[in-house]
């Protein structure tokens, strides 16, 4: 999928840099309110990577499969990071995500629950406004388990490439 989306991208002239979660070492957030004072996380991994792209990215995109109705860790764990671009934006009194960055959600679960995409898509979200990116939507395909069967999918590798041009465009 995520590949898919990112051809989309690239075929609308879009640079990318993607950034692969599971290969970082980034530790958890410890709610130790350093960043509300500062506007910077006090811990320095591989986070600082992270930040470092999102700042300077006017589009980003979130893949990440379903598990237990919620995204990874690992993507779990940057979001819960970007509290401290949160109380940045806060200290700036930077209000209103600037029109040209945007946001855009790609995921996939092993289930059909009717829920199954609700607790990402709220988290999605709320990381997207976090970080002042505006969230321009999703897609999400749910009885997907094993690894690659998505690409069996008559049509989800084709939404994932226009879905990745028309974000771009």
């Amino acid at each position: 999928m995520l590949e898919g989306f990112l051809r989309g991208c690239e075929s609308a002239g879009a640079s990318l840099r993607r950034i692969r979660l599971a290969e970082l070492q980034i530790k958890g957030c410890q709610s130790c309110a350093g960043c509300a004072e500062t506007g910077r996380c006090l811990f320095q991994d591989d986070m600082q990577t992270v930040y470092a792209a999102l700042e300077e990215s006017s589009h980003i995109v979130l893949a990440s499969p379903v598990y237990f109705y919620g995204i990874t860790a690992q993507a779990k764990l940057v979001i819960d990071r970007t509290q401290a671009l949160w109380s940045g934006r806060r200290l700036r009194e930077v209000e209103a995500a600037p029109p040209e960055r945007k946001g855009f959600f790609l995921s996939a679960a092993a289930t059909r629950g009717k829920r199954v995409f609700e607790g990402a898509l709220l988290t999605v979200m709320y990381f997207f406004d976090a970080i002042g990116a505006r969230y321009e939507g999703e897609l999400l395909f749910a009885g997907f388990d094993e690894k690659g069967a998505i690409r069996n999918h008559p049509t989800a590798l084709m939404e994932c490439f226009e879905a990745g041009s028309r974000f771009v465009s």
